[in-house]
């Protein structure tokens, strides 16, 4: 199989990646860690990948059973750090930075299923789309994120 078109994705795509990473680990290793395993998991479907879905919609589809599923296994002991390895600068005012650790703060108390819709519906995926990944219907996704986002405003509050 040629890696080019692979490795190009995977660039062109990282950001779904680092955010699957920073939901599911706390630790720069241990995320680290979770995007090597990530990338491999995605390699090996690479080639049944049909493109009967956006790339996008397989790759958190992968990405996040595969941080589910290593999660599980491992139990990690979880410490909160708030740097995300490898992603590229870019200048943001100190406010933002303050709002975006509370909500990161927040978003890691969920449980595993929880983090997994409010990601893909803070990267503005459909509903359609967010039910096609976690496979649930439309509706639920509504009723889901509804419960969820009342859920942060009082993590967020408190």
């Amino acid at each position: 199989m040629d890696e080019q078109p692979f490795l190009a994705l995977i660039q062109e795509h990282q950001g779904i990646i680092h955010k699957i990473c920073r939901l599911y680990r706390d630790g720069k290793e241990d995320r680290e860690d979770l995007f090597q395993e990530i990338t491999y998991q995605l390699w090996k479907s690479f080639p049944s990948f049909k493109g009967e879905a956006k790339i996008s919609t397989w790759m958190y589809r992968i990405g996040l059973n595969t941080a589910i599923a290593s999660f599980r296994k491992k139990k990690l002991d979880v410490e909160y750090q708030p740097v995300l390895p490898d992603l590229p600068d870019h200048e943001v005012n100190e406010e933002y930075e303050i709002r975006q650790e509370r909500l990161f703060a927040a978003l890691k108390q969920l449980n595993e299923s929880e983090k997994a819709i409010i990601t893909l519906y803070l990267d503005e995926l459909s509903y359609r789309q967010i039910a096609e990944i976690i496979g649930i219907n439309e509706n639920n996704v509504g009723v889901k994120l509804n419960r969820i986002k009342f859920k942060i405003q009082k993590l967020i509050i408190a």
